[in-house]
């Protein structure tokens, strides 16, 4: 009787190793040029301060400094470590109300990254899952993590203004922070031109209900702080 044999050949470790790698690679590009582009643009934050306010946002009133706090304004990763990009943020007392305010910062109402990024969550969480934009954010050298992905999906910061490029949807507000930074090594972008390209104050997009008094949002940014610095100390 005629027999059949069939033979496999074992594929070495390492070999299935470099193709997996290469898999995912293929399934998240992110031009090099891109990533280079969007990681100076924030790094570039590093340090900026924001210290203008013309009134009380609550009753409108003459306002007086009271002192500067940091921000978290995007963590990068570089050469595998995490790096937070902090900026300072005036505060200011109402001298009609009392409330507590910051300066003007491009920063949405109880949101623990700037503008930028958060445009960018948004952006990409329409064109694919959440767990593919936090694989997407970290190939471009950013660190977010999923539950913070989908909470900034679940709210409204109205209409996103963005551009395609590199065959995907970008935020303005990134694109235009990057152009300000080209060749400023010498001259870092100031406070007033930050929030320019992120397109702050801007009547067209609305915030988000943001729920409670100014006093209490404080309150609530100071325990989210606190969280923070507890995780980095660990």
């Amino acid at each position: 009787e005629g027999r059949c044999y069939y033979w496999w050949t074992p594929t070495p470790l390492a070999q299935l190793h470099r193709e997996r790698v290469t898999i995912v690679k293929k399934t998240l590009p992110v031009p090099p040029m891109l990533a280079d582009l969007v990681g100076n643009a924030l790094a570039s934050m590093d340090g900026v301060k924001f210290t203008y306010l013309r009134a009380c946002p609550s009753c409108g009133g003459p306002v007086t400094g009271h002192d500067l706090r940091a921000k978290r304004f995007a963590v990068l990763l570089e050469n595998g470590k995490e790096r937070t990009i902090r900026v300072s943020v005036k505060r200011f007392y109402c001298q009609q109300c009392g409330t507590l305010c910051y300066a003007d910062a491009p920063f949405y109402p109880d949101t623990r990254l700037a503008s930028p990024v958060v445009d960018l969550c948004l952006l990409l969480s329409q064109q694919m899952p959440f767990n593919r934009v936090a694989q997407r954010l970290r190939a471009m050298g950013i660190v977010v993590d999923r539950g913070t992905i989908r909470n900034y999906a679940s709210r409204d910061f109205g209409t996103i203004p963005a551009t395609e490029l590199f065959g995907l949807l970008l935020p303005l507000s990134l694109l235009n922070l990057a152009t300000f930074t080209l060749g400023r090594e010498r001259h870092p972008i100031t406070g007033a031109e930050a929030l320019v390209a992120c397109g702050f104050p801007s009547a067209g997009r609305a915030a988000p209900h943001d729920g409670g008094s100014p006093k209490e949002r404080d309150q609530r940014y100071e325990e989210k702080e606190k969280e923070e610095r507890k995780t980095e100390d660990r």
